[in-house]
């Protein structure tokens, strides 16, 4: 459940009353994964690509206290749950948005991502936890490679973002570069490159 907090009760303060009202809060930092751990476990476990991605950011935000607050209009949300939000194409040829709900069992997880992507897909309906959950934002460019992207400041939307393209084989590995955007009530700066760096971890020793 989320339930709202005071901004004095938090480590948040200071910056909610500096971002909150500024034209631009949103943050975006670049940084390239190397994902070759994961296309290996995808192809030996016949898992998908995206599904193990969503689950490793999932994981990394799980141990920071920063993601489980969020500003959601002129108000500070505490959150107990995390979960993860993925583009689906649905019947229509259009697209829906799905979230799943995050959790340490990769094979539970597996189990949400493919059932929930699924009943989006046929219903076109989209999957809506933020009630309940803070959520992240994910969409998959796989069209083409990307280097980046940047988001939109909509002042209703303030969840943290990831936005990637087409992996790249690099000789024997395999990067992925990623856009994250967040924002600066949410988190500062150390924070959203402690997630990267633990996000990169998590993916490179998942077994």
């Amino acid at each position: 459940m989320a339930r709202e907090i005071d901004p004095k009760d938090t480590t948040r303060v200071a910056a909610y009353e500096l971002w909150m009202s500024a034209p631009n809060p949103m943050v975006t930092f670049f940084k390239t994964l190397d994902v070759t751990n994961l296309i290996r476990i995808s192809q030996k476990r016949n898992l998908k690509f995206n599904m193990l991605l969503d689950y490793c950011i999932g994981k990394a935000a799980a141990g920071i206290k920063e993601f489980y607050i969020l500003p959601v209009g002129q108000k500070m949300m505490q959150y107990e749950t995390i979960a993860v939000n993925t583009i689906v194409k649905n019947k229509n040829g259009e697209v829906s948005s799905c979230d799943i709900l995050y959790t340490d069992d990769l094979n539970r997880f597996n189990l949400d991502y493919l059932k929930y992507t699924h009943q989006t897909a046929q219903t076109a309906r989209d999957r809506d936890l933020s009630a309940d959950s803070m959520v992240i934002g994910t969409s998959a460019i796989v069209d083409t490679e990307i280097d980046g992207a940047v988001g939109m400041n909509s002042g209703i939307f303030n969840n943290p973002f990831i936005i990637w393209g087409r992996y790249r084989k690099k000789g024997f590995r395999y990067q992925l570069p990623i856009s994250f955007q967040f924002h600066h009530t949410q988190m500062d700066g150390a924070h959203a490159g402690r997630f990267l760096e633990t996000l990169q971890n998590e993916i490179s020793t998942l077994k």
